[in-house]
């Protein structure tokens, strides 16, 4: 079959990681502090009424659920459509707990960039220079700190290894990993014992264990584990009071969403994932959030409130995605070149049944986040491509009418596909 073997060729899991839930649920529109001193333009007067509309179409192309929330020159929105469940018609609400995936990277390449304007790491410096025991010899010796940060290592992802059944268009490695416990450590052994994708600093290949050794890093740095250190260092200066990593619990406390996995809809059903065992990500993926936290932690780093000026512009120093005329990738940043809303910021995450995308402009002004509970909804094409589905462009339009301003819109001559490019760079990345 042409579909498997593209899809073995090409699978690069960015994240499974566990899920989180709010005690309770957001309102559809949380009202601004103060008026916006400008004229609002088209994209600033999206009200609830709009938003939920645009997440409705995003419901009615084929996505059970979907949460956002976005934020224009201050005046924040969130809202929600579909169901969390398609057994019982439970529905979505804004705000309901969801697994964030590889998001997770920018918090950690955050909390690395720290302890480098703190003086205690350099980022051009050999990893082995660190962690000598767990990247040892010549890979210690020749690969960066950076080159882990901007996926240019060449040290393989572990993740295809041990989830090998998804290339066979298969669940069963799921299923069989549902509960079981993950060290770093062996995380990394995976990693390290399969082939170098390329040479140290030669190219970018994007790879789970890159992350696992960052947050060894900061453990050997710290001396606290990574995700105490994020926690205390970003997450709960910045009151991020619905984002947490879940350690060792499988479940998700509170409300939140099913995670439906449809695996291009190679197996004879979908899979359903919102209780997984988090350890199979750690640093790399498996932080808990909302979109409504992830538009304030990016706003704090890009504005400059997490990181000095210089550490922030190395963050923003991108390599280039091979094959992607849209995506250029920073220090655990990824860079979106999108048809009508200029440059983002952010990152793009997918885990088993959910996936989330958060954009932003460098300015903070415009912000994008939103999660999603269907994943690899698409079919593939004879190359093992995902094909443009209905929801892309549905999501396309949600890009436009919420972050992108009205000029650029108005001159889109099909703002339904608006996004499309990207969104499409995005499932080659993580099919």
């Amino acid at each position: 079959m042409n579909g498997i073997s593209g899809l073995r060729r090409g699978l690069i899991a960015l994240g499974l990681a566990a899920a989180v839930a709010l005690p309770g649920s957001l309102p559809a529109v949380a009202a601004p502090a103060t008026a916006p001193a400008n004229p609002p333009d088209r994209a600033t007067e999206v009200g609830s009424a709009e938003l939920r509309e645009n997440l409705e179409a995003v419901h009615e192309a084929g996505m059970p659920g979907i949460q956002a929330a976005v934020i224009r020159n201050g005046r924040t929105r969130s809202g929600a459509a579909g169901v969390a469940d398609t057994r019982t018609d439970r529905p979505m609400k804004a705000g309901f707990g969801h697994r964030v995936g590889s998001v997770t990277k920018t918090f950690t390449a955050t909390a690395v960039l720290r302890q480098v304007s703190a003086g205690r790491v350099e980022l051009d410096a050999p990893i082995g220079r660190y962690l000598p025991e767990l990247v040892p010899g010549e890979r210690g010796e020749r690969i960066t700190v950076r080159m882990l940060l901007n996926h240019t290592s060449g040290i393989a992802d572990y993740f295809p290894v041990i989830f090998s059944s998804l290339t066979r268009g298969s669940l069963a490695d799921l299923e069989r990993n549902r509960f079981r416990y993950h060290s770093p450590e062996d995380l990394i052994t995976v990693g390290l014992e399969e082939p170098a994708t390329n040479e140290p600093g030669q190219s970018w290949s994007y790879s789970n264990t890159n992350y696992i050794i960052a947050g060894e890093l900061l453990r050997e740095l710290t001396g606290q584990s990574p995700e105490r250190y994020i926690t205390r260092e970003i997450i709960r200066p910045l009151g991020l009071w619905d984002t947490y990593f879940p350690r060792f619990n499988p479940f998700v406390p509170g409300p939140n969403s099913k995670a439906y996995e449809a695996l291009y809809h190679l197996p004879e059903r979908r899979g359903e994932y919102s209780v997984y065992s988090p350890t199979v990500l750690g640093a790399a993926g498996a932080l808990i959030s909302t979109p409504t936290d992830l538009n304030r932690f990016y706003d704090a780093l890009l504005s400059g409130e997490l990181l000095a000026e210089s550490a922030l512009a190395e963050m923003r120093e991108t390599v280039a995605v091979p094959n992607s005329p849209t995506l250029r990738y920073g220090l655990g940043l990824m860079r979106f070149e999108t048809p009508a809303c200029g440059t983002m910021w952010g990152h793009q995450g997918t885990v088993p049944g959910m996936s989330t995308l958060s954009l932003h402009s460098a300015d903070g002004k415009r912000q994008l986040s939103y999660g999603l509970n269907l994943t690899k909804y698409q079919r593939l094409d004879e190359n093992g491509l995902p094909l443009i589905h209905p929801i892309d462009r549905r999501l396309g339009t949600l890009q436009v009418n919420t972050v992108c301003d009205a000029s650029d819109a108005a001159s889109t001559a099909a703002p339904e596909g608006a996004g499309v490019a990207l969104l499409a760079d995005l499932h080659r990345l993580t099919r």
